[in-house]
Formats: structure tokens, C-alpha cells, sequence
């Protein structure tokens, strides 16, 4: 986890984080410091990769994660992050936000998952509750991890996920805001939400 320190630099970008939880700023750094230092990121992959066992995630003291693909997506994840280039960091967006806190509060409370509301809303109608995005705009959402590092690393390697979108989400260097939601879910014990965009404005 970043120093104190280096949590202040990677969340640069923060005018005023009053509305966010000390862990949706956590995850804000991490993200941070994987596009800016990828093949510092790649490194912390080489150790989370010493705990997988087959298809298990197994690190002491923690519940055992059921992978898909076991260590042939961190490989994989390992290899892109050391040929990836730095990208500019994210800043946090209350808007943003908000249109995740939404989806995580809505998810956590019916225990459903995908992007997809209870109400039927799609991410772009739920950010355009409190503002319009510019440029592009995208999700990602990331189910069971405890801390904000295991949820960037599950989005990085995207283990089961053909595409890798969620990884493609994190290094597109168009996206320069971005909204985190962290919290409760019934089936998979958290969740966090992120949703980016190529710029923000709020209502």
C-alpha cells in the first residue's frame, strides 16, 4: 500500500474528497500508481502471484478465492504492465461518484452484480443523474476484494474475463476523472464501482 505520503501525491487530483471513505481514496491511489508506474504495479503482481495454487488464491489468514485461470492471467497481466506506458493520473469525481455509490448501495442491497441496475438503468443514465460526461465514459466493477490494492489487482488481471476490459478501462489514457464507490455485498462480501470518464461536469 502507498506511504502516507505517496497517497497524497497519487490523489494530486483531489480538490475536495470530503464525500469519499478513506478506502474509495485508497483505491484512488492504487489506481494512481498503476497507470503511472505500471511496472512498479507489475511487481506487486509477481507477489500476489506467489500465493495462487492451481486455480486457488490462497494467502494466509484470508478466505480462499476460486480463480479461472490461475496464474496464466497474472502472467499475462505481468507481461502487458511491463510493455505499458505511464498514463496520466485520474482525479476523483463527486458526480462520479455519487452515479457509483448508486449502483453499489443498489447491488448491495438486492445482491445482484453486472452493470445493469435493479431499476434497469445503464451506468450512462446513472451518471447523468448528477452531470454530463465528456469524451468517453466507462465501468468497472470489481466484487469480494477486502483491500483497495486486491481490487485494482483483480481489475488488472481480470482473471475469467476474455476481453480484459476492466484492465483496458484502467490504462485508457482518454479517462481523467473517475467516481468510487466501496462497499457492502450480500453474495460476494464487497463490492466497488468505478466509473470513469474523458472529463466531468456536474449539475
Amino acid at each position: 500500500m502507498p506511504t502516507a505520503s505517496g497517497l497524497v501525491a497519487l490523489n494530486a487530483g483531489v480538490a475536495d474528497s470530503s464525500f469519499a471513505q478513506a478506502i474509495e481514496l485508497e483505491i484512488l491511489a492504487e489506481l494512481n500508481l498503476a497507470r503511472t508506474q505500471p511496472k512498479r504495479y507489475a511487481q506487486l503482481l509477481r507477489e500476489y502471484r506467489k500465493f495462487i495454487r492451481g486455480t486457488y488464491f490462497e494467502r494466509p489468514g484470508e478466505v480462499t478465492v476460486v480463480l479461472n485461470e490461475g496464474v496464466k492471467a497474472v502472467d499475462e497481466a505481468i507481461a502487458f504492465l511491463e510493455r505499458q506506458k505511464p498514463v496520466s493520473p485520474l482525479s476523483l469525481s463527486k458526480g462520479l461518484s455519487l452515479a457509483a455509490m448508486d449502483h453499489a448501495k443498489d447491488q448491495g442491497s438486492t445482491g445482484q452484480t453486472g452493470h445493469s441496475g435493479s431499476d434497469r438503468s445503464t451506468m450512462g443514465q446513472r451518471v447523468e443523474r448528477y452531470g454530463a460526461w465528456q469524451k468517453t465514459a466507462g465501468e468497472n466493477i470489481a466484487y469480494g476484494a477486502e483491500s483497495a490494492r486486491d481490487v485494482v489487482i483483480q481489475l488488472i488481471v481480470d482473471d475469467g474475463v476474455v476481453s480484459r476490459g476492466h484492465r483496458t478501462n484502467i490504462f485508457n489514457a482518454e479517462f481523467l476523472v473517475v467516481g468510487i464507490a466501496f462497499g457492502k455485498h450480500p453474495g460476494y462480501r464487497t463490492i466497488c464501482v468505478q466509473d470513469f470518464a474523458g472529463g466531468y461536469t456536474e449539475r
